[in-house]
């Protein structure tokens, strides 16, 4: 049983199974600027129109190093996605990619904590695309009711407040959620508030995604060229009203305060893995695929750190802790022109991101059904579209319904999870293809440095720097109880002793050093994930591991074969 559990799949029976299995015949239209376009359209959605407002709240303006750092990890990833895309290139992302290098468990995990990165995402999307929308019908005069466009959890929270501390302490928020809860209708004495726009949505965009991934991409780039361009206009027009002294003090909560917000920020980057599932519908995805990942990532950090230092110049990051900060710079500085400007546009831009992320799911499932994980009907094409349906309709449902009825910041920190897991299993990946010799068949490689001593000086200089600049950390671990590092700190000692694990087998077989990188930077950004994030995350996995051995184990392709 062992064995089976980690049996691989060839790089040559995943490409024929593509091809002539299940789930075959999608249309191949996309080149390397639909790619990019698309990379685009996720990585600068609601990252930088809606969370950059909070990450720059807490971290001040040295969020903007964080941009530079997240980058800097997401670039060794985005180069080993680039190799795998480049060996096999099929749709399925990180869950093909670990089926190759790790085998079928290790797939299932993946493809599962995909699962929840894309839908999570998509409903963080969805919420926020609600905000704006309500946020600009407000400018034309337009109001939609309180108890439509919100999630019950809000008017409660207010609720409750007002009991507890009275109306003195509530806050804008508080008193809209409170409007909610009063003018609400009522069965049974339970008020009825619902989130609408958001499902709307969700709904509009899965049906574009259903007709056809050209027109998808068409309705895409149109999107990306209208939100790039009020980001430069953001960008250019809003250094004439930046003030230095804003920019003092640059860490106002130190490091903390920056790494707190790495759930927010990297939420943001994302959008590179999406371009990975809609391989098998590029023209050539062996040679796009990879130019298109490295051009979106180098974009997308200059647009990111751009607008964030424009922001904490314009406006003291104490002022940002708002859900549109793009127009509440503008505004605050006198500038409601160029603010409604931008609310609009805001619709627009989260639009194609929420677009990108229900195009990646449903290719997800198809190809797990493909190796009948999930059930056939999530690998049916329909014959017209040349989409996944069935896969695609399910999507908007779970993407759909949670949209409705839950808080935002219930999902933003938990978005991160899966994805630093995805990504950790690719680097990890490129050492197996290096070491197995499955890079021989990659047409894009990462470049090669010998880690062989690299990693463990690395290592030493590290604790080197601890132990110079790192004693108020090292004070805290002696203040500890045992429980309390198992509680709190075993993430981090995780982190260390992976270091000197890949530190020895670095030396052993010469593992290359960028991959290695990117195992340590993800790891170590997972480490500044809330506990609370890791006790979901780990009961999803859970629940994902019954779904596989009561029904993806017996009904593997992989085991039908042996077992024949």
């Amino acid at each position: 049983m062992f064995k089976r559990l980690f049996r691989k799949k060839s790089v040559d029976q995943i490409i024929y199974d593509s091809q002539h299995g299940e789930g075959s015949g999608l249309a191949k239209v996309l080149g390397v600027r639909d790619l990019v376009s698309l990379g685009i359209a996720a990585i600068v959605g609601a990252g930088i129109f809606s969370t950059i407002g909070l990450a720059s709240y807490e971290g001040g303006p040295a969020v903007s190093l964080l941009f530079i750092f997240t980058a800097f990890a997401c670039v060794f990833t985005a180069l080993s996605y680039a190799q795998f895309a480049s060996t096999v290139p099929v749709s399925g992302s990180a869950y093909t990619y670990a089926y190759v290098a790790f085998g079928e468990l290790f797939a299932w995990i993946i493809g599962w904590a995909l699962v929840l990165e894309y839908a999570v995402s998509n409903t963080v999307i969805a919420i926020s695309w609600s905000q704006y929308f309500a946020s600009m019908l407000e400018g034309f005069g337009i109001h939609i009711p309180a108890w439509l466009s919100m999630a019950p959890g809000y008017a409660l929270d207010a609720s409750q407040k007002l009991a507890e501390h009275g109306a003195n302490a509530l806050t804008a928020a508080d008193k809209h959620g409170l409007e909610a809860y009063l003018s609400a209708p009522r069965i049974g004495g339970v008020p009825i508030i619902f989130d609408l726009p958001a499902g709307i949505i969700t709904v509009l965009v899965t049906a574009l995604v259903y007709i056809g991934i050209k027109e998808s991409q068409r309705a895409s780039a149109i999107m990306v060229m209208i939100k790039v361009g009020i980001i430069l206009a953001v960008i250019f027009g809003g250094i004439f009203y930046v003030k230095p002294e804003n920019w003092t003090p640059f860490a106002p909560n130190g490091m903390h305060g920056v790494m707190g917000s790495v759930a927010a920020v990297f939420f943001a980057f994302i959008g590179f893995d999406s371009i990975s599932t809609t391989a098998e519908e590029c023209k050539n995805p062996q040679r796009d695929l990879p130019k298109a990942m490295i051009w979106c990532l180098v974009i997308c950090t200059v647009l990111y750190v751009a607008i964030t230092l424009v922001l904490t110049g314009m406006v003291n990051y104490t002022e940002l802790n708002v859900k549109d900060p793009l127009a509440f710079v503008f505004k605050y500085v006198g500038f409601d022109y160029m603010a409604g400007v931008i609310s609009v546009t805001s619709v627009i831009a989260i639009t194609s991101a929420l677009l990108v992320y229900q195009l990646a799911q449903p290719r997800i499932w198809m190809t797990m059904s493909r190796d009948g994980l999930m059930s056939k009907r999530f690998a049916r094409i329909h014959p017209k579209y040349r989409t996944p349906s069935y896969a695609t309709i399910v999507t908007g449902i779970v993407v759909g319904v949670p949209s409705l009825f839950f808080k935002m910041d219930f999902f933003v920190d938990l978005t991160s999870v899966g994805t630093f897991f995805a990504f950790i299993m690719v680097c990890a990946g490129v050492l197996y293809m290096d070491y197995s010799g499955l890079s021989e068949k990659s047409k894009f490689r990462v470049p090669y440095v010998n880690g062989k001593y690299l990693v463990g000086l690395g290592l030493l200089g590290a604790i080197v720097l601890m132990w110079i600049y790192g004693q108020a950390i090292l004070l805290e671990w002696k203040n500890l109880t045992f429980m309390e590092i198992i509680e709190h700190k075993v993430l981090i000692i995780i982190f260390w002793l992976t270091w000197l694990g890949l530190s020895i087998y670095s030396f052993k077989m010469n593992f290359s050093l960028l991959p290695v990188t990117g195992i340590l930077i993800n790891l170590y950004l997972m480490t500044e994930l809330g506990a609370s994030n890791w006790i979901i995350f780990i009961i999803w996995l859970i629940g994902g591991l019954v779904i596989y051995f009561l029904y993806g184990y017996k009904h593997s392709k992989l085991n039908k074969e042996s077992i024949s």
